[in-house]
């Protein structure tokens, strides 16, 4: 009987078995929807997410264990080929150095069709028929009978505004609507800087002479105007392209060290990059109330020309810096895409390829959040939390 007994006790029936599995995985499914809202708590903490970034940071740079274990003498070969990459280091700054040669060379060639279209927008120069026939890509192409149609129809139109107003001279407020056109550029614009602007006749980029260091200069030419007497207003950026000599590694190219604004000779009562706050003033102890007139600074796009000083240190505080890193940003912007593509930009074409290349980007990105939205759902234990609170945004820079 006591046998028969533990035999009870040792054999279950298949289908108890099945209940028991599914009270484990029950179980099992908690546990997992638990950890994870706990994990989402911990992530939602900004003292732990503090902690585990200085962590993560001081992880940055340290060696892995496989250099650690390798024989001496294979580190001795590592070593070895460190020295050849500092050479490789060199030898790119050399590269670099000559592609600025070249900059400088093509620079005199590009630069007569620059002021050519300097002349043009500021009514300097009539382009002639010839020079004006656009033929369109063959996507923007329209049928014969569309084309003339439209043609009457413009040539209405401008007889309309011939009999209304004069002709426009040039092209009207051509680098405003460029800057404007641009949201790294239109960032710093504020509405006292457009009638300044509106001024802004071309942008020219100098590069340094042969045998000088490697550094560019922006010069901003205006007409004749009501806020400055300058007809040109200069920006130069100092470069480097040689690799650091206690970090050679981290050579990638030149870099921009340091800029240099100018002096805009403000006429008085015209400085958009002041202005003037009244505040009142109580006396302590014959509580009278008196109003003082303080001149603070203002943003501006013209604060471009006064960048801060960069002492023989090297440091600057975190405010300095992010100011510093935005202005070379900038700085090379204007120089790489607007100088030489300004049209487009003016036109909107360059803004639209640039959005077909992020657009491409966020595509990939929602195709990969997709496919992991899939494999939630196809995975059994997967449980949606209505409490997480969904990531926010990032705004691409």
């Amino acid at each position: 009987m006591a046998d028969l007994d533990n035999k009870d006790q040792t054999e279950m029936d298949p289908a108890d078995m099945e209940d028991v599995e599914e009270v484990e995985e029950e179980e099992t499914g908690e546990d997992n929807s638990k950890a994870r809202q706990l994990t989402m708590q911990m992530m939602q903490n900004p003292q732990i997410l503090a902690a585990l970034q200085e962590r993560l940071d001081g992880l940055v740079g340290s060696p892995s264990g496989y250099m650690e274990s390798l024989p001496k003498v294979v580190k001795r070969r590592v070593n070895a080929l460190k020295n050849l990459q500092v050479k490789c280091a060199h030898i790119e700054a050399k590269f670099y150095e000559e592609v600025h040669e070249l900059e400088r060379k093509y620079a005199a060639l590009y630069q007569p069709l620059f002021d050519k279209r300097s002349d043009i927008v500021k009514a300097a120069y009539e382009p002639t028929d010839e020079e004006c026939e656009w033929k369109p890509d063959e996507e923007e192409e329209l049928t014969v009978s569309k084309q003339e149609e439209m043609k009457e129809k413009a040539k209405v139109e401008e007889e309309k505004k011939d009999e209304e107003k004069e002709d426009p001279k040039g092209i009207p407020e051509f680098w405003l609507t460029v800057f404007k056109n641009v949201d790294l550029l239109s960032e710093m614009l504020q509405e006292h800087d457009e009638p300044i602007l509106k001024h802004l006749q071309d942008i020219k980029v100098k590069f340094s002479d042969a045998g000088q260091p490697m550094s560019f200069t922006l010069e901003f030419y205006f007409e004749p105007n009501d806020f400055f007497p300058n007809t040109v207003l200069t920006k130069t950026y100092k470069m480097r392209s040689e690799p650091d000599e206690s970090d050679p590694f981290s050579f990638d190219g030149p870099e921009i060290m340091g800029c240099t604004g100018c002096t805009v000779d403000w006429i008085k009562g015209k400085n958009v990059t002041l202005k003037t706050i009244k505040k009142k003033q109580k006396h302590k102890g014959r509580g009278t109330v008196r109003t003082v007139t303080k001149t603070v600074p203002n943003d501006s796009f013209f604060n471009f020309f006064s960048p801060p000083e960069v002492p023989e240190s090297g440091e600057l505080d975190e405010d300095s810096e992010a100011v510093l890193a935005a202005d070379f940003e900038i700085g090379h912007f204007i120089r790489e895409r607007i100088v030489p593509r300004a049209v487009l930009y003016f036109t909107g074409e360059a803004i639209e390829d640039d959005d077909d290349d992020y657009d491409e980007e966020g595509e990939e990105a929602d195709d990969e959040e997709g496919e992991e939205e899939a494999d939630e759902e196809n995975d059994p234990d997967y449980e949606p939390k209505k409490d997480a609170n969904p990531p926010e945004e990032c705004k691409q820079q």
